[in-house]
């Protein structure tokens, strides 16, 4: 297997930045990168069809609302890129489908425009789509044990037009990452100081092996708004960063042995419901069809969120995003009509047959 060549040390901060992520696209769109553990979990659902709906199709409303914004479907495109010209055109081809189709979308990591603020304009998508519904901005937690600070996260927000921030927690990728900030000590204190200093509300997403339930737990003692699972079944961040590994040494094979090691999909969704109550559960990870979106709602998530089918889709052009999301948005659609379901609420109300169970 291929690897990057790790930056040289006098390069900048922000060119390294930079770098990786562009490196991260070309891994995502070109090499096999999904988990290699355990599925979401999803598909070992199924939800009760309803051969009398009592409903007509064109009824359905899919509509929902998400930190008092109006979402014209329980979908958000997932967390992806920024930091190069490149990663600007992609998010400005899904943000444009997204405001048109009426949902939300997040971020990718904006520590690069901590590093180096002339990389903020990569970040900026209010200008391509000023009626966009909702925006998460995103930076990774561990930074606040690197020196930044809450201020900081808040006008990092502030600069996007962020209704929201997004702090991932990614252990596993920082592990195997070459240049990976591996102090997670004490973190959990800085993050319930900053929270309250944004502005914002806060949720606190993984990047791919999910949440648990210690996790949730010390994670549902924060002042945060609600959490986003982002599971094991989708792409697997220790096999992107194995790709980019130094060749020889450990962390390319740990990677490629630990790139299905966390919590499915689904699994997260039920504890992370559990430990949030109310709060916002965003259900992602391995998110690839109606149906996933459909049973994830089932099972307790309030929105759905779905990154690298539309990376793909954004890398051809706009119009293959918004084919894609149309044709997503209308199988969740169709499953809502053909379980009687004339909104999200009532979907879950609709039974939901486990695995084995008829």
């Amino acid at each position: 297997m291929p690897a990057a060549s790790v930056p040289d040390r006098a390069t900048s901060e922000g060119d390294v930045v930079a770098g990786r992520k562009d490196a991260h696209l070309d891994i995502c769109l070109e090499e096999a990168v999904g988990s290699n553990g355990p599925a979401t979990g999803l598909g070992g659902y199924g939800l009760e069809y309803d051969a009398l709906p009592e409903l007509d199709l064109e009824r359905v409303d899919l509509s929902v609302t998400v930190l008092g914004k109006k979402l014209a479907a329980p979908l958000i495109v997932g967390a992806m890129t920024g930091g190069t010209e490149r990663a600007r055109e992609i998010n400005h081809r899904l943000v444009r489908a997204a405001a048109r189709a009426g949902i939300g979308m997040a971020l990718g990591s904006q520590r690069a425009m901590i590093v180096d603020p002339g990389l903020t304009r990569t970040f900026e998508v209010r200008d391509a789509a000023p009626d966009l519904p909702l925006l998460f901005g995103n930076v990774g937690a561990v930074q606040l044990n690197y020196g930044v600070t809450a201020a900081q996260v808040a006008r990092m927000a502030a600069a996007v037009g962020a209704d929201a921030v997004n702090f991932h927690l990614n252990p596993l990728q920082e592990a195997i990452q070459p240049e990976g900030d591996t102090r997670f000590a004490g973190l959990g204190q800085k993050l319930a100081e900053a929270i309250p200093a944004l502005g914002v509300p806060a949720l606190v997403k993984e990047v791919g092996a999910g949440i648990g339930e210690r996790a949730a737990a010390k994670l549902a003692a924060l002042p945060l708004a609600g959490v986003e699972v982002a599971g094991v079944g989708g792409t697997s961040w220790a096999l992107v960063e194995s790709y980019r590994a130094p060749e020889g040494g450990p962390q390319g094979e740990v990677g490629r042995r630990l790139a299905g090691f966390g919590v499915p999909t689904a699994h997260a969704i039920a504890v992370c419901r559990r430990a949030f109550g109310e709060r916002i559960v965003v259900a992602s990870g391995g998110i690839r069809t109606g149906m996933d979106v459909a049973v994830a709602l089932a099972l307790g998530a309030d929105v759905a969120a779905l990154a690298r089918p539309l990376l793909v889709a954004a890398a051809e052009s706009e119009a293959a995003v918004e084919r894609a999301l149309a044709i997503l948005l209308y199988e969740l659609r169709v499953i809502l009509f053909c379980t009687g379901a004339a909104n999200v609420a009532a979907l879950r109300q609709v039974r939901v047959i486990a695995p084995g169970a008829r």
